[in-house]
């Protein structure tokens, strides 16, 4: 241990706080948190909950239900349905369908239409298809009417919007053994044929309430912040919220978007009472406008350099510049292998495993020790500050960037409500009660996320039924088995885009564009090939499978060790559908690294087609 206090004041100076009475606090933290129903303490959206799934921005049109056959339809209009529609245009496929249940494109970017809603990554890297639209954002963070605009761009674009099925859910989806084609149904009473369906239905578009007892008592008015009801608040994206001007309003969240949304609740409100289980980690974000020389400076193939530079950083590799420099690869650069090599190049030696993971934690501690400090110094009232200060290690829960929120809390009519980490005790029909102390609002809005850790079929909303009727969520009931995560053997010609046994990376969009662009490629050979079916075998899927084993305890060690939150499947890390577990172990650089070896040898080993 010696040796090792040696090495981590050569390489990150004297360390002025105990690391052990740290790692007790974070311990005590994530134990008063931990829960035994997990996922379950969330409601689904149905019954007596499926306003909160109700479209608010557009009216529904009325249309003659469709019984015909396409070629490809995609399930989903968001940047996975966007891309892989993109994707499949650009390689000369035509018979094209998206369904999607919104009233237009966008997926997230659809619904999220809160007061401050923008991406946290930076947009240059996020917004797909850039170059392709021959696009720059406006801002190095966009705000969400850009990125909804940019998602309207790209369906036109790409003629998306030809033959496409909006406001329309799909209800089933199953396979034809005899046509060997997909019957899709929907609920305005469609019934096609398609001859492939992909899937991009990602998870961020289904809303989750939280399961506080006395949630159906509510009177006052109530909404997610995911279908934001400004017929209510006034205002539109940018604020002023005129409609709250003698409102008592209460959020129930206090991750990323509330983090966004609560400095303009605050602007607005007559009085906002903020009821917080866990703090977030909350960064400098400084964003800008983007600099009209620089945009003139760029030179073909710029996004795609950029998106490699940001991933490269942010996995732990090494890049000679920071093409992004932000608050993400900052966080890299320090906590991951990055960090050891430049603490290799002082000592002049390579570092022990054990000198590495010590490293790494110490850095991660100074990392949070900083966004602590913070909180400290921009919230006035101590008792606050303290309330605010995240403790967990930096990626227990996705890091927030904002530079207005801390500040929210100065204003007289914000009242932070800490739950100690319990939550909120009950919803009588007046308010919310925390600690027998109840509190009367007007207004009651929950920031409580999307369904993320549950099943598959359940985010999605119905089954897929499969090769001789076995359904898909039999199928990966005890787990996802998959080749690369895009296909499941006994549902062929079926493809899966998002996080299902691919990687997870920061920048999800780049994920998705490489899914979209393999999917593409196989359809491609397919037809080169005179094919019309492809399935994955029994030995394909099976080595898939192993290999995600094989790198599959990758993290889970740390996770375990965390606060609750969807990254851990709300503490319970080794659930089968929590967000990381089915993550591959290795990352996403060796994950597309794969993907392309297989493209190049040109067999579509683990697969047979006819």
């Amino acid at each position: 241990m010696s040796d090792i206090n040696q090495v981590l004041r050569q390489t990150l100076g004297e360390i002025d706080f105990d690391p052990v009475a740290l790692k007790a606090k974070y311990r005590h933290e994530r134990d008063r948190r931990l829960r035994s129903d997990g996922n379950d303490q969330y409601v689904e959206v149905k019954g007596d909950f499926s306003n909160y799934v109700d479209d608010p921005y557009v009216d529904q049109q009325a249309r003659a239900p469709v019984f015909d056959e396409v070629e490809v339809a995609i399930i989903g209009g968001g940047f996975g349905g966007l891309l892989m529609g993109g994707r499949l245009r650009e390689a000369g496929f035509e018979d094209i369908r998206v369904i999607e249940q919104a009233g237009d494109f966008g997926g997230t970017w659809y619904w999220n239409r809160y007061p401050g809603a923008m991406c946290d990554v930076e947009s240059y890297c996020y917004l797909p298809l850039l170059e392709e639209l021959n696009y720059v954002p406006k801002h190095k963070y966009s705000f969400a009417p850009e990125i909804m605009a940019h998602s309207q761009n790209i369906a036109r674009h790409y003629k998306l919007y030809d033959n496409a099925l909006l406001q329309t859910r799909v209800t089933s989806i199953a396979w034809d053994d005899t046509a060997e084609k997909w019957i899709i149904e929907t609920d305005r009473g469609d019934r096609m044929k398609a001859r492939f369906v992909t899937m991009a239905n990602g998870p961020l578009s289904r809303p989750k309430l939280p399961g506080i007892p006395g949630i159906e008592t509510f009177k006052g008015h109530t909404f997610h912040t995911s279908r934001w009801d400004y017929a209510y608040t006034g205002g539109d994206s940018t604020g002023n919220l005129h409609g709250l001007a003698d409102k008592r309003v209460g959020i129930i969240g206090t991750g990323a978007t509330a983090v966004q949304c609560i400095p303009h609740l605050g602007a607005s409100a007559a009085q906002l009472y903020v009821f917080q289980r866990t703090p977030s980690s909350v960064d400098v974000r400084n964003n800008r406008e983007t600099d009209p020389e620089w945009a003139g400076s760029l030179e073909p193939g710029w996004q795609y350099r950029r998106m490699e530079n940001f991933n490269i950083l942010v996995s732990g590799g090494d890049q000679e510049e920071d093409l992004v420099a932000d608050g993400w690869t900052d966080i890299f650069r320090n906590l991951t292998g990055i960090a050891a090599k430049t603490a290799s190049r002082k000592l002049g030696r390579r570092l022990t495993s054990a000198e590495k993971e010590a490293l790494m934690e110490m850095a991660d501690f100074q990392k949070m020790n900083s966004v602590r400090a913070r909180a400290e110094a921009l919230v006035k009232e101590e008792a606050t500050a303290e309330m605010l200060k995240p403790w967990y290690r930096q990626f227990c829960k996705r890091p927030c960037f904002h530079d207005e929120y801390l500040p929210t809390f100065n204003r007289p009519n914000v009242e932070l409500i800490d739950t100690a980490g319990r939550g909120v005790e009950r919803i009588t029909e007046r308010g919310v009660v925390v600690d027998g102390r109840e509190i009367e609002l007007d207004c009651l809005i929950f920031a409580t996320g999307f369904e993320v850790g549950t099943s598959y079929t359940r985010r999605a909303g119905y089954d897929v039924i499969g090769q001789g009727g076995q359904t898909l969520s039999e199928k990966w009931r005890d787990g996802l088995r998959t080749l690369h995560g895009l296909q499941t053997q006994g549902f062929p010609n079926c493809f899966f885009l998002g996080f299902t046994q691919t990687a997870v990376t920061v920048n999800v969009p780049q994920s998705l564009n490489e899914q979209a662009r393999h999917v593409t490629y196989i359809l491609g050979e397919l037809k080169a090939r005179g094919a019309t079916t492809i399935q994955t075998l029994a030995e394909g899927e099976a080595g898939w499978v192993a290999e995600m084993e094989s790198k599959a305890r990758m993290g889970e060690e740390f996770r375990v060790e965390c606060t609750p939150g969807y990254y851990n499947n709300e503490g319970q890390a080794g659930n089968p559908n929590s967000f990381f577990t089915f993550a591959y172990g290795a990352g996403p650089i060796r994950f597309f690294e794969i993907l392309a070896e297989w493209r190049a040898n040109g067999r579509l080993e683990g697969c047979a087609i006819r």
